[in-house]
């Protein structure tokens, strides 16, 4: 089953695009003048970086997805500040913002203080830039320095550390136009908190929300630093990187500052800091001439040269478009690689110190150490969008043997949550605990030939799928031993992520509702005999959901945050299909505008596709609400769980006879099936619920409604 992925733990610290999705999300709830202006914002789309979701279905009256015009969205927005409303511009790629310079150049800008007195603009002109994400030439640029130097504009940029909601808050509130840089490799990234900021690295935060900064440093190394990096938010991490190899490989004490605001730049809450330093470095995407970097040199030369140790080092992009393949892209943007070599030169550290904190053996052991045996399992590339991953679970325990492609632990990525096999056979020895993040190419476990902290044992025998030792060891007196050990396959191992993550993160609620379906089953009866088609009671009940969209449409909706619920923009009904032990929802897309004949044919396919594990991920993507089919005879009662993001899922139980007196008193069977609906309890109250099985039952019982359902035709108006 393909699952989108969510916080899977639940200290871990949300992802940037799901922070700055919440931040806007508490201004429109808190500004009742705010307006959002951008292409493709509306949902059900959400913005290119699904950053504006849920705000169009939350506040439809003041988020406008508008024509392909920078110009024209920029000129609208600024001239609703002008007039004492607040907006906010999403500008689709950063490299745009071109088209709309004049808009911000000459007349938002301008606007503040050219009328006689000061004019409040309460403008933010959102911006995604940079590249590292193969979208080339016209789509990576990071055009900050452009902007440097405009009287009455601000710049920000956003990070890891800082508080979105609380920048952006700040910047409308000095009522001067501002521009928002979003370096896009870090919408996929999680925020810092706690003080926190990786691997060895704490963090303290300096000044104000607006202008702040961060300040990151190596554990027990918050003095002063040998090395002084001052980096905007999208190059936190490159530049983290940087410094633990400069650590690790010459025993250097490398900070990072970070500011939220970039432009004007307000040193004060950084310059002891600053001053101390045996040197700084400005780094920044952009290519060099005329940049954000240079304004720093100079500003730092003007507050304290005397206590500068060598001049500022300034570290930009190649002088160069931005390639589309990753191999020549790499080799343009500033990266990790040529910040630690840059700063490595510039300070003489090009000969690392003998027998330092980062010198190694042959083997990969520091001095002292003994090397580990055995085979090193590493986090995989999963995909283009992300540099790192949350350990989500480990499938095995830690001691335990695994067998060769066995999966071993599940990675949860921007999109999905994924399981990583092992590359050979051997005892697992855990390095990464739960819960934690790490980059593409980190240790994350060893394979070890005995178990670890174990001398070697003699070499196994038996045949290749005997049961290991470890597995195979006596049990304690009075407690039988396994007649056979099974392993859960892949299939089943996602289904049961799938449903441990729904019991942790949604609070469900379940009702359950008797309908009398003999004149539905006789209506479907005569429907085959007409058109020849085979007809159950699935499709008629799928066909009823689906029809419950305009009356109940928080029922196919997903939670955007506490207060907010994103409607699906059609009733996509997913529908449980098993086969060989695998549970799949494969979705029937706008199931109220399908005929029944149509309904039964994509559950056929299902079926045979389940048969054979042949789904596509977008066959299993997108469903608003899903429909637990359960027709095995004697089957009474089903508590399904609720697919998360979804908030509801609908169970069927078997159709099953009751006997009833009729008007003579002779008794009479009828034919009834339960619906049961689990259901997000944050979101639906239990009146809720019953009133969605009371309309449910309807359909299928009463000869009106039911004629309207099994038409061919839409059950909507």
């Amino acid at each position: 089953m393909t699952t989108v992925a969510a916080d899977a733990v639940g200290t871990v610290a949300p992802r940037v695009a799901e922070h700055l999705n919440r931040a806007l999300h508490a201004l429109f709830r808190s500004e009742e003048r705010l307006h959002l202006l951008g292409e493709d914002v509306s949902d059900p789309y959400g913005g290119a970086f699904k950053i504006t979701k849920g705000l169009s279905t939350g506040f439809p009256d003041r988020v406008l997805s508008t024509p392909l015009s920078e110009g024209g969205i920029l000129g609208v927005a600024g001239g609703l500040a002008l007039a004492g409303d607040k907006a906010i511009v999403e500008i689709m790629f950063g490299d745009f913002i071109a088209l709309g310079f004049d808009q911000v150049l000459n007349f938002a800008s301008k606007s503040v203080s050219m009328y006689g007195r000061e004019v409040p603009v309460p403008l933010v002109v959102r911006c995604p830039v940079g590249g590292n994400r193969g979208y080339g030439p016209t789509h990576s640029q990071s055009p900050q320095k452009h902007f440097v130097g405009i009287p009455n504009l601000a710049l920000y940029e956003l990070s890891p550390y800082h508080d979105a909601g609380a920048v952006l808050g700040a910047a409308l509130e000095r009522g001067v136009p501002a521009v928002f840089f979003e370096d896009k490799v870090l919408y996929t990234r999680r925020m810092y908190r706690d003080g926190r900021a990786g691997d060895g690295y704490r963090y303290e935060m300096l000044g104000t929300a607006d202008t702040g900064w961060a300040h990151t440093f190596p554990e027990g190394e918050r003095g002063t630093a040998d090395v002084i990096v001052i980096a905007p938010g999208g190059m936190v991490h490159r530049t983290l990187d940087a410094a633990r190899a400069l650590r690790d490989g010459h025993g250097r004490s490398v900070h990072l500052l970070t500011p939220s605001r970039l432009y004007p730049l307000d040193l004060d809450p950084v310059l002891p800091l600053l001053a101390g330093a045996g040197r700084i470095a400005v780094v920044e995407e952009g290519t060099a001439g005329g940049t954000w970097g240079a304004e720093v040199a100079r500003l730092l030369y003007e507050r304290i040269w005397s206590s500068l140790t060598g001049p500022v080092i300034l570290l930009n992009s190649a002088d160069s478009i931005i390639p589309t393949a990753p191999h020549l892209e790499s080799r343009v943007l500033l990266g990790r690689d040529h910040i630690e070599a840059a700063v490595r030169a510039s300070a003489g550290w090009d000969v690392p110190p003998q027998g330092g904190a980062g010198e190694r053996t042959e083997s990969g052991a520091r001095p002292g150490e003994e090397a580990a045996e055995g085979v090193e399992l590493t986090v995989p590339k999963l995909n283009n969008n992300d540099t790192s991953y949350l350990v989500v679970e480990w499938l095995v325990e830690d001691g335990a043997w695994v067998d060769e492609d066995a999966d071993v632990v599940s990675l949860e990525t921007s999109k999905a949550v994924e399981d990583v096999p092992a590359p050979v056979s051997g005892y697992l020895q855990r390095i990464v605990p739960e819960g934690e993040e790490r980059g593409v190419g980190a240790l994350l476990a060893r394979l070890l030939p005995q178990p670890p902290g174990e001398a070697a044992p003699a070499p196994r025998t038996g045949a290749p799928d005997a049961v290991p030792a470890a597995a195979s060891a006596v049990p304690a007196a009075g407690v039988p031993g396994p007649a056979a050990v099974h392993t859960l396959d892949r299939v089943q191992q996602g289904t049961a992520a799938v449903v441990a993550k729904s019991h942790r993160e949604v609070p469900a609620g379940f009702t359950v509702i008797r309908a009398e379906v003999d004149a539905a089953l006789d209506a479907l009866g005569r429907l085959e005999d007409e058109t020849g088609a085979a007809f159950g009671l699935a499709e008629a009940v799928i066909k009823a959901v689906a029809a419950a969209y305009d009356e109940f449409p928080l029922f196919f909706g997903s939670l955007v945050d506490e207060r907010t619920v994103a409607v699906a923009d059609a009733p996509h009904v997913g529908v449980t299909v098993d086969a060989d032990g695998g549970l799949y929802v494969p979705v029937v897309r706008d199931a109220a505008e399908r005929s029944l004949a149509d309904i039964a044919d994509t559950l056929m396919d299902f079926r045979m596709k389940a048969l054979t594990q042949d789904f596509s991920a977008a066959e299993l993507d997108g469903g608003a609400i899903s429909v637990s089919l359960n027709p095995d005879p004697g089957v009474v009662l089903v508590h399904p769980i609720v697919l998360w993001p979804q908030l509801c899922m609908v169970s069927v139980g078997a159709v099953g006879e009751e006997y009833r007196a009729g008007a003579d008193g002779t008794p009479a069977a009828v034919r009834t099936v339960h619906l049961g609906l689990a259901y997000d309890h944050r979101v639906i109250n239990g009146r809720e619920a019953v009133l969605f099985l009371t309309r449910l039952k309807a359909r299928l019982e009463q000869p009106d409604q039911l004629r309207t359902l099994l038409d061919d035709g839409s059950d909507r108006p």
